[in-house]
């Protein structure tokens, strides 16, 4: 199991910066806007799921040095995602860190894709990651730096079935990264990927029979299920200044899935 909230790094470069995730609400997202927030960062999380979002700011505000801040936002219309960074921007005083999270896993077989579906899953599982981060440097250049986590996927990395448009996405983020890290690294920005496994979230209980969670676990390197805090806690690590000469790669949290 994760280290209890007594156990976990402190980071003391993460009190009060000015942090933005991207699919907050709920499983991961939830994860780490739990994790920042415990950390003292100021918190802007977006989403689409109003209930699930005002459930986890009711949760998280008593006791926190800042309460997080929710904002509705749809990610496949650009100008709202440009609008939802300028606003966090001029909400927290400055932006330091954008995690790029938002994402869809849903199965799909490769007969039944239309360029439509095509178009509407890039929307979806890239394209908002771009114009998010290019939305967000601006800030950070007037920062003197920041962090830019964008999240991966396992997957494509295992050849996994029935999702060829969402590995497809996933693969060319990793990419992304690499080229943002070398254009943005003289502005001392930092750009990594977060490479999750398989994380035991609600949604991923719906895809999972209890032989599924077996094979799973099967193959891993180490035994237990990966939870939304284990990822957390690599974020937290490569948002804080401990991290400060990574950047442009890929960082695995899979229990060694293979």
């Amino acid at each position: 199991m994760p280290a209890s909230s007594e156990d976990r790094a402190r980071y003391p470069s993460l009190r009060d910066k000015r942090v933005l995730v991207t699919g907050g609400a709920s499983g991961i997202g939830e994860g780490l806007v739990e994790a920042f927030v415990a950390q003292g960062a100021r918190v802007v999380f977006c989403d689409i799921a109003d209930p699930a979002a005002t459930a986890l700011v009711a949760r998280l505000s008593p006791g926190a040095m800042h309460a997080p801040l929710y904002r509705r936002c749809d990610l496949t219309d650009i100008e709202a995602v440009s609008h939802l960074v300028t606003g966090a921007e001029a909400e927290l005083g400055g932006l330091d860190v954008l995690v790029n999270n938002a994402g869809n896993d849903d199965r799909h077989k490769l007969e039944a894709v239309t360029p439509a579906y095509w178009d509407d899953r890039m929307a979806v599982n890239l394209r908002h990651l771009f114009f998010a981060a290019q939305a967000a440097v601006p800030a950070m250049r007037r920062a003197g730096g920041g962090v830019i986590l964008n999240f991966g996927s396992i997957s494509w990395h295992l050849g996994s079935k029935d999702m060829p448009i969402y590995q497809t996405a996933k693969a060319a983020i990793e990419g992304m990264t690499r080229a943002l890290a070398r254009d943005l690294g003289r502005d001392g920005i930092r750009v990594v990927t977060i490479v999750p496994g398989n994380v035991q979230t609600p949604r991923q209980a719906k895809w999972y029979t209890p032989e599924g969670e077996a094979e799973i676990v099967a193959g891993q390197c180490l035994d237990g299920r990966i939870q939304p805090a284990d990822v957390a806690a690599l974020v937290l690590f490569l948002a804080s200044d401990d991290a400060r000469m990574c950047t442009g790669h890929g960082y695995f949290v899979d229990a060694g899935w293979r």
